[in-house]
């Protein structure tokens, strides 16, 4: 069993590595390219949208979230497109680094989802209170 979840755990790695490669493509299409550029930027963010030290949410989050979001965008990406991706992938097996964009998008991300819990209920709920 553990023998397989470092062989996914390898597999998803050089399919994030090869999403890299295909979102830098000018054959890619802009949604296909948006929406990989999100899903490396929420896989190499160091922070997630439910943070790890949640039990069980932390981590589901990481193992749901990342591999639907790759599948998704793989399926946006043209086929050429995605084997010369595979190929380079595999021909310079890069390591990902954390990601200084993915953590600003997610401290966005987090700020946007403040602003409209405050907007929509909190304040509201702040000013009936008073």
């Amino acid at each position: 069993m553990w023998q397989r979840l470092r062989e996914f755990a390898r597999h998803l790695k050089a399919e994030l590595l090869a999403l890299s490669f295909a979102a830098r493509d000018p054959r890619t299409p802009w949604p296909a390219r948006a929406l990989a550029l999100l899903v490396l930027a929420y896989a190499l963010s160091p922070i997630d949208l439910i943070p790890d030290f949640i039990p069980v949410l932390g981590q589901l989050d990481d193992l749901l979230l990342v591999p639907a979001g790759l599948w998704l965008a793989l399926r946006l990406i043209p086929a050429e497109v995605l084997a010369d991706a595979r190929a380079r992938a595999a021909a310079h097996p890069a390591r990902l680094a954390r990601s200084a964009w993915g953590l600003a998008l997610m401290l966005a991300l987090y700020a946007l989802a403040v602003w409209l819990l405050w907007r929509w209920w909190l304040g509201p709920w702040w000013q009936h209170r008073s």
